[in-house]
């Protein structure tokens, strides 16, 4: 499978001053450039590599829209609207495909009857047992260890390892944006991005850094208690016969979204899930897989916090997960042919990072995993004022 690259011609610095500087072409980075392209603003985005290679490319490419609660869900709904323009722009793919959250117990099957509940038929649309497993391409006779599910269609799918690096070019194409490639920041004053190969100057500054904001500016890192939350990831071939392009989620998945979490189930359904795979909390795990264009399958993941990530994977972990894997899809085993630890910002003291770290200087980052999922919500909130920083 290729891997998607931006292109890496000599980099010379704008002679200009633009109205925004962004530090960092992570997808909320990007979308932020985006978003003020949209608005007429001149754009310069700095970033140290030479092509995305950050949380933006190493994660599953689902927009969890219907999963988010209360202020995020009302940001994933914007950022969806915000996903679904730029596919458009840049030529994404971006499937409105929604995501199948798989059943396979009464307790499962009630906390998605509640929220179905709460959210209306329209937003979670009950699936039946065989619905579910013809999804999953089980044979009819395969099927007996499934409940039911639901489909939340509102969710998004984008190739992760595409979205960053396309909408970055087409970013370079607009008048009046520019992208620095290969061009380290060393620091930040108001109106002016030190880097590598010189000054870059702008009017406003955003910091989008995700958990390398303590690079620049650990005490406000520390502050948030920003930490490096490290996934164990794989890509497998897919089942002949598995073929949907939506996101499919597990009782895993149930314990780690706050909507799925706010129903009345959610605690008895922690307790069954303890009771007979207690391995898969102690790994914090989130079993679940989307499809990428060319057929084959991201699937993960496992959750560990540090302020510096630990760089080794433990192959018992990784274990654990392609078995999960293997007993949802109905098959034997899966066949890897990539693994790789994904990285994301991480903090217990909040999902988001706003923070004005200098007059004209605002650091964003989300800090909860979700941020393909809020990115184009999160940009347009900005603009907008619609986002308060923190002290």
């Amino acid at each position: 499978m290729s891997f998607a690259t931006a292109p890496s011609p000599p980099v010379t610095l704008p002679r200009g001053r633009a109205d925004l500087v962004v530090v960092g072409a992570g997808i909320i980075g990007l979308a932020h450039a985006v978003e003020a392209v949209r608005r007429g603003l001149r754009v310069t985005v700095v970033e140290r590599d030479l092509r995305p290679v950050g949380a933006s490319v190493r994660n599953f490419g689902h927009c969890c829209i219907t999963a988010q609660q209360g202020d995020l869900l009302t940001l994933a709904q914007r950022s969806r609207t915000g996903w679904l323009d730029a596919a458009a722009q840049a030529g994404l793919w971006a499937p409105e495909a929604g995501a199948l959250v798989v059943a396979r117990s009464a307790t499962e099957l009630a906390v998605l009857e509640e929220l179905r509940d709460e959210r209306g038929a329209d937003a979670v649309r009950l699936r039946t047992r065989d619905e579910v497993g013809e999804a999953l391409g089980r044979a009819t006779d395969e099927r007996a260890d499934l409940v039911g599910g639901a489909l939340l269609p509102a969710d998004l799918r984008v190739n992760p390892r595409e979205a960053a690096p396309r909408l970055a070019a087409w970013l370079a194409g607009q008048p009046g944006a520019t992208v620095l490639w290969g061009t380290n920041v060393t620091g930040v004053e108001p109106g002016t991005v030190h880097t590598a190969r010189g000054p870059v100057h702008g009017d406003q500054i955003l910091l989008c850094v995700g958990h390398d904001l303590d690079r620049l500016y650990p005490v406000e890192a520390e502050a948030h208690g920003i930490e490096r939350c490290r996934l164990s990831m794989a890509r497998i071939e897919a089942p002949t016969a598995f073929r949907t392009d939506a996101a499919v989620l597990t009782a895993t998945s149930m314990l780690r979204y706050d909507a799925f979490t706010a129903t009345p189930s959610a605690t008895r359904l922690r307790a069954e899930v303890t009771g007979h795979s207690p391995e898969l909390l102690d790994v914090v795990a989130n079993v679940m897989f989307t499809r990428l264009p060319d057929g084959t399958v991201l699937v993960g993941d496992s959750h560990a916090y540090d302020v510096t990530e630990i760089p080794f994977q433990d192959e018992a972990t990784s274990a654990l997960l392609l078995r999960e894997v293997a007993r949802v899809l109905g098959v034997r085993e899966v066949r890897v042919t990539e693994r790789w630890q994904g990285v994301y910002a991480s903090s217990a003291r909040g999902p988001l990072l706003v923070r004005d770290v200098a007059p004209g200087v605002r650091a964003v980052a989300v800090t909860s995993g979700v941020g393909m999922t809020l990115s184009f919500g999160l940009a347009a909130a900005t603009f907008d004022g619609a986002l308060k920083a923190t002290a």
